[in-house]
């Protein structure tokens, strides 16, 4: 049976939390909070986040896990979505190009509100105790990061589990905060060596209760109502007289982010929402598998909180064109380059706000564009999980395997990797297809991981399920302002 949280289950637990929780001055905010900490947020709380750093590991800074926090790294409170427009100079399309952009919530990546989604209904209905259970993040990366941050925040013991390649800044980070980490074999693609520990875990560990952003409809949740209403608040923002908001494109990874599609969907109803792809592993494209280098979007799986019925195309971006482009944004003689053919040096500067996957996300977007044939009326949203900062030594890697960075390599990497998008590597789903890809779930879902197929049928044919899990916060929000009123806390 498909679980929805939407009670107590453990009282005796849930007391345990309140009394930690009022030990440790934590207040938990509610969604509606997180869409819209300006005028939700108290302002006793915000007087003390003037206080406190963006990144800083206070309690308090639950309540920065949202889209609107000002670009600050201390003393900012809230102001609208961060966003950037990438202009047709850059992509040599028409139609328009729209980012929300993650370097501004804590950790540096949205992931941070995907693990909230996960952690705190469990402790709000008493399925978690933070005295004595470890929380597991399994991850490809910024998850961990994210679920290690709402941990320690949450007076909760975290333990962090990714593959050994991944970059060097994410395991110095999780190591710098406390967090067990365990490394397993491989890379980004890598997910069934992680689902493998999670068992071991499980056989092994009673005190550990595993997060797994693949099968957590918290984290989908989360996105669903957090980042699906942040770009339609940008999208009423940005549009002009005769706009139409034509597709919501994100890489596939965990399937979280992809949800905010299923909540723009109620609004648009006529968008297409993409799912995008390393082309090194392409999964839904092609039943593919292989290795991969676009950290942040894990593959060879369909994710269990993937509503497929609500993805309209795949396509695939190869990571040599993301390398690539990563160097071109962020080494100085690519930006040099980029303000010799006419773009403006700010704009230029911000390109460092894109990390790795949120350029393949740019590239598929530009794909998408060239495959409908989009025009200038036409508005395409994305969304950059995280920024160059989680990946500097990528730069250092990639300069000592290929030598410095030059203006030739620039003109060459824009030519080839921009103005050479093409719509290859692109399908738009059938309804079959859309059943296809579904279907994929069963030899991860059942046959390893023990779902029953009774649930994979549900995910399918009933149509309420997926707007039954959807809106559980606003169940969330009434266990949360309970919660906060046993702790007492809102009143000192």
């Amino acid at each position: 049976m498909i679980e929805i949280i939407d009670k107590v289950v453990d009282r005796k637990v849930l007391e345990k939390s309140v009394k930690r929780f009022r030990e440790k001055g934590i207040i938990l905010p509610t969604f509606e909070q997180l869409k819209n900490p300006a005028e939700l947020v108290p302002e006793k709380i915000k007087d003390k986040l003037k206080h406190i750093g963006l990144w800083d590991r206070h309690p308090l800074n639950l309540f920065r896990i949202t889209w609107k926090n000002e670009p600050k790294e201390k003393g900012g409170l809230f102001g609208g979505v961060n966003y950037m427009e990438i202009p047709g100079e850059l992509t040599g399309i028409a139609p328009r190009i729209v980012t929300l952009v993650g370097k501004y919530f804590p950790t540096g990546a949205h992931k941070v509100g995907a693990a909230y989604g996960c952690l705190a209904p469990r402790i709000i209905t008493g399925q978690f105790d933070p005295t004595y259970h470890k929380a597991i993040w399994p991850s490809t990366g910024n998850y961990c990061r994210g679920g290690a941050f709402d941990s320690y925040l949450m007076g909760c013991t975290a333990v962090a589990i990714l593959p050994e390649e991944m970059s060097k800044e994410r395991f110095t980070w999780l190591e710098d905060i406390g967090a067990e980490v365990i490394a397993t074999p491989g890379c980004e693609s890598n997910v069934k060596e992680i689902y493998d520990k999670c068992w071991e875990i499980r056989r092994t560990r009673p005190d550990c209760k595993i997060f797994n952003q693949f099968d957590e409809f918290g984290n989908s949740a989360w996105h669903y109502t957090i980042t699906g209403s942040a770009i339609e608040e940008v999208f009423q923002q940005v549009r002009g007289k005769n706009s139409q908001f034509a597709a919501y494109i994100s890489a596939t990874g965990s399937a979280g982010t992809i949800a905010a599609g299923d909540y723009l969907r109620t609004k648009h109803h006529f968008i297409k929402v993409v799912a995008s792809e390393a082309l090194q592993c392409p999964t839904l494209l092609y039943n593919g598998f292989g290795a991969h280098r676009i950290e942040g979007i894990g593959d060879k799986h369909v994710p269990w909180i993937h509503n497929v019925k609500n993805t309209n195309a795949v396509t695939a971006v190869d990571d040599e064109d993301c390398m690539r482009l990563f160097r071109l944004f962020n080494e100085e003689k690519g930006k040099e380059y980029l303000v010799s053919i006419g773009l403006d040096n700010e704009f230029v500067d911000q390109l460092e706000l894109l990390g790795i996957s949120s350029i393949a996300n740019l590239l598929s977007c530009i794909k998408i564009a060239k495959y409908f044939e989009m025009t200038s009326e036409d508005v395409i949203f994305t969304i950059a999980t995280d920024s160059a900062d989680m990946y500097r030594s990528r730069i250092e890697e990639l300069r000592e395997e290929r030598g410095e960075y030059t203006a030739i390599q620039a003109v060459k990497d824009f030519e080839k990797c921009l103005m050479g998008v093409t719509i290859d590597h692109t399908r738009e789903l059938t309804y079959m297809d859309q059943k296809t890809i579904h279907n994929l779930k069963y030899f991860t879902w059942r046959e390893q991981q023990e779902k029953e197929v009774e649930d994979l049928d549900t995910l399918w044919y009933d149509r309420e399920i997926w707007e039954t899990i959807f809106n559980q916060p606003a169940c969330w929000d009434e266990l949360i302002n309970e919660f906060n009123e046993k702790t007492g806390l809102l009143k000192v």
